[in-house]
């Protein structure tokens, strides 16, 4: 519903009569209401009232409220915009310059450096050969150590150098809303400068001005009169109604305050955060890592002792095994003959066992040469005694 017809409706309605009484009659009845609302109006106390100001400011509204002329729509309509618009160009300003985004980056880049420092692990145990483990692999896994820190070390100073630009950006922030507050609070004490100075004057009206009035079309009795202690009336409702909207305009910088406190509160908060992961959280990160530098490099010097200690050992077992089995066989060696009991033995009985062998076979031998003789003997006289007959018989034949 616009301003026109809210004030249509509250205007008196106008009414024909051809009898004065009647209408004197009703304009006292208006009055009479004009008179009660008044002396409730007047009766509420100014909660404003408690507001500190200084002798300065206080003259202000004196001289401010002297100079309203609430009769005029103009300035009803005006009143007090100069103060409201600078709430809403704080309030701008406020959304535009608090980044909320600021925080949920930092939030992320904490995180990281979290996930990095997570990631990182000394202890990387792998199982080697006795030798390469000793000098080879011992060698390459400090070095992948190395490596692997100077990434997580790059890393990790990304991270830092980035948190410290958020850092800078969080501390104008802060003292971006100090300003903020401080323009809050004199917005908020202009707008009850203005609420102060306009219920003064709408005070004074409802008290001077308008009893007056309502006197006034009593003792006239004109209709005309009586309309103008009832315009007077609508305009003091429409101020005030004015003044009230500039309540509720103060009441949205009131609230504003605590609200840009907590908003700097959560960014002082993060940048103590902040300040605490660069000066102790990555120092310390750095130390540790340090340590386990050290730690690995004495790890491994432990190790390569340790095989150096186990290979000393097996060797010298060995070494006692194969001593050991030297000396027996040394000892064993040195205690033999030149040539063993076992072997003469057998030797002689091989060589008993030749002559037994040679004597037999000479035996045979003469044995069978005897018989030959003797066989040679008999062929020998046959033939002889063939050879003889033979000669005989051609003999004969003779």
């Amino acid at each position: 519903m616009s301003e026109n017809a809210k004030q249509a409706q509250e205007m008196p309605e106008i009414r024909l009569t051809l009898t004065p009484d009647e209408v004197r009659e009703e304009n006292n009845e208006k009055l009479e209401e004009l008179e009660q609302k008044q002396e409730k109006q007047v009766s509420t106390k100014d909660p404003l009232e408690s507001i500190v100001l200084s002798e300065s400011e206080k003259a202000t509204i004196d001289s401010f409220s002297q100079q309203i002329d609430i009769t005029k729509s103009d300035i009803t309509l005006q009143y007090g915009a100069a103060a409201q618009k600078k709430v809403s160009d704080f309030s701008d300003a406020a959304l535009k310059n608090i980044r909320t985004k600021d925080l949920g980056e930092v939030g992320k880049l904490l995180n990281d450096l979290v996930v990095e420092l997570k990631d990182f692990d000394g202890d990387d145990d792998e199982k080697k050969g006795f030798f390469a483990s000793l000098f080879d692999k011992g060698q390459d896994k400090a070095t992948r150590f190395k490596i692997k820190y100077d990434s997580a070390e790059k890393n990790v100073e990304k991270v830092a150098s980035m948190l410290e630009e958020h850092q800078i950006t969080l501390l104008k922030d802060i003292a971006l809303l100090d300003e903020l507050y401080e323009r809050n609070n004199r917005n908020s004490k202009e707008l009850a400068m203005y609420i102060l100075a306009g219920r003064k004057k709408l005070t004074e009206v409802r008290e001077k001005q308008l009893p007056e009035l309502i006197a006034k079309a009593k003792a006239s009795g004109l209709p005309e009169d009586a309309q103008a202690a009832n315009d007077l009336e609508q305009a003091c409702v429409r101020f005030e109604k004015k003044l009230y909207d500039l309540e509720l305009t103060r009441q949205v910088s009131i609230q504003m305050a605590p609200q840009i406190r907590l908003v700097q509160n959560n960014d002082t908060l993060m940048t103590e955060k902040i300040q605490s992961t660069i000066v102790n959280t990555i120092p310390l990160w750095k130390n540790q890592i340090v340590l386990s530098l050290g730690i690995q490099h004495s790890k491994e010097a432990m190790e390569a002792q340790r095989e150096v200690t186990n290979m000393t050992n097996t060797l010298l077992k060995k070494n006692a095994e194969t001593l050991h089995m030297a000396t027996v066989e040394t000892a064993r060696e040195s205690e033999r003959g030149i040539v063993d009991i076992e072997t003469l033995k057998h030797t002689n009985e091989q060589l008993i066992q030749t002559l037994d062998e040679v004597l037999q076979i000479q035996k045979d031998g003469r044995e069978k040469r005897l018989a030959a003789e003797e066989e040679l003997h008999k062929i020998e006289n046959e033939l002889t005694e063939k050879l003889l007959q033979v000669n005989e018989a051609a003999k004969v034949v003779k």
